[in-house]
């Protein structure tokens, strides 16, 4: 979702500056600039975990469902859709590099099957009247664009609804605000893009059937705008100076980039020589 391009001149910016931004990204650069340089400027890939591999399997099969007419969307339909879904994913790289063997394979299979099951049990997929499905929207802001992609966007009572669907686990009260985060975007998309705000943007968290809701406003819209100028104006300043910061965390544990991260010991400028390698990105690539 950011395009660059490193720079041969001596003096000027060390990366070219993004043109683009997600929530996703923003996200990604709120929380580690050194991780959103490995992989947003340099680009050198985002390797699948269990847990994104997971959400990628159940939101397509969410996806598949939702697109039969509402007087079929039974739960036969939506078991066969997980099937569907986890078939097409059995040859992706999501699946491929994460190296499983059978039983751990059979482990990620299943917990997509009882995700979607727990969906059917949080709210009556008959009774939803989408307008999109992983709708893609994007707005100029100055010179970046924003965009996003909406997982469901419906109408309810004739005013736009946001809904994401979450495989991870619920924030805990301190961190609920940062969670709606990403849909407040959505939000301010749906402003700028369709020219009306949701009445309401959604979190479903399938692990545990909670739902978080939230109301958009004029003054939310304007402050998702304001914070991602804002990003974007550090990622700016991070690319004239190369300087991206590590911010070590709980993360950490997961990053495929930990072992080149100055903040535990290693060579930021070695990972584009060895990464795509190590971490099988070159190969799929390929």
């Amino acid at each position: 979702m950011v395009g660059m391009s490193e720079t041969t001149t001596v003096e000027g910016p060390r990366f070219e500056v993004p043109t683009s931004l997600s929530p996703s990204r923003v996200d990604s650069f709120t929380t580690c600039p050194m991780a959103f340089r490995f992989t947003s400027i340099e680009r050198l890939g985002d390797p699948p975990s269990i847990h994104t591999t997971r959400g990628s399997i159940v939101h397509r099969a969410l996806q598949l469902a939702f697109a039969k007419p509402p007087e079929q969307r039974t739960a036969e339909v939506f078991a066969a859709a997980a099937e569907a879904a986890i078939t097409e994913y059995r040859a992706h790289p999501d699946v491929s590099l994460l190296d499983l063997d059978a039983d751990r394979l059979g482990e990620l299979e299943e917990s997509c099957r009882i995700l979607v099951r727990r969906y059917l049990t949080m709210e009556d997929p008959t009774a939803i009247r989408p307008i999109g499905l992983e709708v893609m929207l994007s707005a100029r802001v100055g010179n970046l664009t924003l965009r996003g992609i909406i997982d469901r966007l419906e109408l309810r009572d004739g005013e736009l609804v946001v809904s994401d669907y979450k495989t991870g686990r619920p924030p805990s009260i301190n961190w609920e605000g940062r969670s709606l985060a990403g849909v407040h975007f959505y939000a301010m998309l749906c402003e700028r893009v369709l020219g009306r705000l949701p009445v309401a943007i959604r979190l479903l968290y399938l692990s545990t059937g909670e739902i978080l809701e939230s109301k958009p406003s004029e003054r939310s819209a304007r402050f998702v705008a304001t914070r991602t100028e804002a990003v974007w104006k550090a990622v700016e300043r991070a690319c004239a100076t190369g300087d991206f910061q590590p911010r070590p965390s709980a993360l950490c544990d997961s990053c495929a980039f930990r072992r080149w991260c100055p903040a535990w010991g290693g060579d930021a400028e070695r990972a584009r020589v060895e990464a795509p390698g190590a971490l099988g990105l070159g190969l799929a690539a390929a």
